[in-house]
């Protein structure tokens, strides 16, 4: 008989195993290898069938055992020891704590996902697992973030793979208390309800669940709540579970519903509210409107004030390289919520229009949720250097007649956290060497402290789980695989390792195209190769299913099973043993269709080498020691031609390169690929980790966000007005800015290094002052077609006087540029609560 629900029974703990309550619901224990080990040690048999969840623990392990426990001195020590370690962790000053004012007092950060453990499964790939990893940093810097997403009942899938190769979903139930969440309560006890009116009269209500991610609260809104029929309990039923109409929904409850979920937090804690708001990918973007129509009811300011406010406010992050990655929504059935009272006070015609596509290539018929975080986001950032690029590329048909390299998109490269997934063993090997667990912040390549024996032994030992993970999965998948699978893989066999979604820009198969000479390089008798794959496919992609299909059965082929697996249910957990097991990762998507791509970075903290397409961040941390990169053929002529061109070149890596530096050896020691390790892992070792992406957030994203909104926001909002009034009659006026005539003296026919070019230029500024107008300079480099390539400096042009209906700017620039050489003089906005001169799109030339 099936149960209707099921819920988790906790036992009784004695006094002195009290502590274990905080401990296993503070999701810190996932990166705490101490209270990890605490926990495990309770019944260790246990601790792997309840997916090492302290919380499930807690409820099975049984009132006996418990007892028994509390009687062990030793034990209850230990849970002391780790409750103070974890009140230290909680409340101590720590790297935010120590920076000068100003900075913000509180940043929500808003995402789709969660990727925190494994057994907590509110993620599906490298988005949802870049949040959890910026949160458990943001606490470990003690930065005041409060995560803000959804719960999803039956989070993404569950994979399994079927006797033809097919990817099976499943979707089981979790038990919020269970996993060891709380509901947010009032003082009186009563559950928190965020409510949402939404379209035929109805009211979508939301619980809150809590998730204490360390020093950082994680709110979730659950839609399965008494109050919602049930069309709309299922709102929060699957993580990209549905499309159309239940997306839109889910991205309304995380956007609006959120925002109110975080004022509920903060009255009932009395923590203060947030200055800042950062929306991880464009599913949040609601949040801005939600956050617009409180100013209008609350402060009684236009929607042009509010407009300002929330933009100076919120940082927004976007994560595709590809407009299909975006989602879009018709735009009535936009209309038709945004009419529904669900945001009081908004003007609903002009909430719409910050997300519709009334750009030249768009579709004026579409609400496109990246288009309304960057109308809504003042400061907005890719991913990686790259990435950063190909926003602004993709972008930039929203700041016409600005050149692409100046759209107001940066970047800030994506991190990983190092206490997550560098293996334990090698936190051990870096205790025992550096004193501490800091394996990201040591010098890897000094022998005298760490020799090649000690690490390649480590290294072995993480080859050697993997090995063993790999069977017993393969063992459990089906009657196909069990009589084999207990003697695939060897781990003495250089190692490489690829995992990750399954959209076909991935290009699971490419190591396919010439399969015989994978098969030689796998079966080689001297020097084998072996692979091991892990991944999942979208639900409704069949395409990326019948990729994993294809690879499946090349890898149950006879000749080569026992050095190619794929591994189903690729997870986190299954991660954390993958990446260290793993020699070399490989990485080969269409260029430049990886925004970032963390999962190197994983494997690189861990000592594995990088084999990659030069896309995301390998483009940029790329150095020739650390691993190496798949040449691009940018100039085939179809996509047959590229991916032969790309799979013939990785073959010859692996074959020529990898497989001769990996089997070199020095006493059954390959020192000259440690070399490449050690350097792998003091380098990347430092760029590569959330702290430093959080630490560059803080500096760069969050404080100048949270100065720019308290300046705005003074006085009532004075600023803000006058900004808003100041954007107004420039986007009115700006028609009639005119750069009449440029003259230019100082510089003889041949001109010479030094020499200074004196500009002056005549603006008709169509009713505008010259305080309103900035007139610039631009030079540099000239190519053959005469456009100024490379640094391009802007040089301030001051105001001179008048010459009739025209102001005259003048200013002189010395020559340091040797070679071709060109200028342009342009005319930009200028308002000191401008984050970008280029930010309203309007820019005038001299022609």
């Amino acid at each position: 008989m099936k149960a209707l629900r099921t819920f988790t029974v906790r036992p009784v703990l004695a006094d002195s195993l009290a502590p274990l309550d905080r401990l296993a619901s503070n999701w810190r224990w996932s990166w705490s290898r101490a209270t990890h080990a605490l926990f495990a040690s309770m019944d260790p048999d246990l601790w792997a069938r309840v997916e090492e969840n302290p919380s499930r623990m807690l409820g099975a392990l049984g009132q006996a055992r418990l007892d028994e426990l509390a009687r062990d001195e030793e034990f209850v020590a230990r849970v002391h020891d780790a409750d103070a370690r974890l009140e230290a962790y909680l409340t101590g000053d720590r790297w935010f704590q120590h920076l000068e004012e100003p900075k913000p007092r509180a940043i929500a950060y808003f995402s789709p996902e969660f990727g925190v453990d494994g057994s907590l499964p509110q993620y599906s790939g490298g988005l949802g697992i870049l949040a959890g990893d910026h949160l458990k940093s943001a606490s470990d810097l003690g930065v005041p973030l409060i995560g803000v997403g959804l719960f999803y009942r039956a989070g993404y899938f569950r994979q399994a793979i079927g006797e033809d190769g097919w990817q099976r979903e499943s979707y089981p139930v979790l038990d919020p208390y269970g996993l060891g969440l709380a509901v947010l309560r009032e003082a009186d006890g009563t559950p928190v309800e965020i409510s949402l009116a939404v379209t035929g009269d109805r009211t979508l209500s939301a619980r809150v669940w809590i998730a204490d991610i360390g020093r950082v609260p994680l709110l979730l809104l659950d839609s399965e709540t008494p109050s919602n029929p049930e069309d709309l309990r299922r709102v929060t039923d699957r993580l990209y579970g549905g499309g159309g109409e239940h997306r839109l929904l889910q991205e309304l409850l995380l956007g609006v519903g959120g925002v109110r979920a975080v004022r509920a937090w903060c009255r009932i804690t009395g923590a203060p509210a947030p200055d800042v708001y950062h929306t991880n990918e464009g599913h949040a973007g609601f949040q801005g409107l939600e956050r617009m129509s409180e100013l209008i009811g609350e402060a009684s300011v236009s929607f042009d004030t509010a407009l300002a406010q929330v933009r100076a406010s919120t940082v927004f992050t976007t994560h595709t390289p590809v407009p299909a990655g975006i989602d879009r929504f018709p735009r009535s059935l936009v209309a038709d919520y945004l009419a529904t009272g669900l945001l009081g006070g908004l003007d609903a015609p002009r909430a719409l229009a910050l997300g519709v596509e009334d750009y030249p290539g768009g579709d004026p018929d579409v609400f496109n949720m990246a288009v309304l975080g960057l109308s809504l986001g003042q400061h907005a950032n890719g991913v990686s250097l790259l990435h950063g690029k190909v926003s602004r590329a993709m972008f930039g048909a929203l700041w016409p007649g600005v050149d692409t390299d100046e759209v107001p998109i940066g970047s800030i490269t994506n991190g990983v956290h190092g206490p997550t997934w560098v293996h334990p063993a090698l936190k051990g090997l870096s205790e025992r060497a550096f004193g501490d667990a800091l394996t990201t912040e040591h010098d890897w390549r000094d022998r005298e402290v760490v020799s090649d024996g000690e690490l390649w032994g480590v290294r072995m030992q993480m080859k050697q789980e993997l090995v063993a993970e790999a069977r017993r999965r393969l063992q459990a998948a089906g009657t196909t695989t069990g009589a084999w699978a207990k003697d695939v893989l060897d781990p003495t066999v250089l190692t490489i390792g690829f995992a990750r979604r399954v959209p076909t820009y991935k290009r699971l198969t490419l190591m396919l195209r010439d399969p015989e000479r994978l098969t030689r390089l796998l079966t080689d008798p001297d020097r084998p190769v072996q692979l091991v794959i892990g991944g999942k496919s979208h639900p409704a992609d069949d395409s990326g299913k019948l990729l994993i299909q294809e690879l499946v059965r090349f890898s149950r082929d006879p000749r080569v099973r026992d050095r190619i697996v794929f591994l189903p249910d690729y997870d986190i957990t299954l991660a954390k043993t993958l990446y260290p097991g793993c020699d070399v990762w490989l990485n080969n998507p269409l260029r430049p269709l990886e925004a970032c791509g963390t999962s190197g970075m994983k494997a690189a903290l861990n000592g594995a080498l990088n084999l990659s397409i030069l896309d995301g961040w390998w483009d940029e941390w790329y150095d020739g020691e650390n691993g190496w990169a798949i040449p691009t053929a940018d100039t085939a002529d179809n996509d047959e031609e590229r991916d032969d061109f790309e799979a013939a070149a990785l073959y010859d890596l692996i074959e020529h390169q990898l497989v001769p530096a990996f089997y070199e050896r020095e006493g059954d020691i390959p020192r000259g690929w440690l070399d490449r390790v050690r350097h792998t892992m003091t380098d990347l070792g430092t760029k590569a980790t959330s702290d430093r992406m959080v630490r560059d957030y803080v500096t760069s994203l969050y404080t100048p966000a949270s100065i720019h909104a308290a300046a705005l926001g003074a006085d009532d909002f004075a600023v803000a007005t006058e900004l808003a009034s100041y954007v107004s009659r420039v986007r009115a006026g700006w028609a009639n800015v005119h750069i009449r005539s440029v003259d230019y003296t100082g510089v003889p026919q041949q001109a010479r290094a030094g020499d200074r070019l004196s500009v002056r230029a005549e603006v008709q500024l169509g009713g505008l002052s010259p305080q309103d107008v900035a007139v610039q300079l631009v030079s540099g480099r000239a190519d053959a077609d005469g456009e100024i390539t490379g640094d391009r400096p802007l040089l301030p042009l001051s105001p001179a006087g008048d010459a009739g209906d025209a102001t005259v700017f003048e200013g002189t620039l010395e020559l340091d540029v040797t070679g071709p050489f060109g200028f342009a003089v342009r005319a930009v906005p200028q308002h000191p609560h401008l984050v970008s001169p280029v930010e309203l799109g309007l820019v005038t030339f001299a022609s």
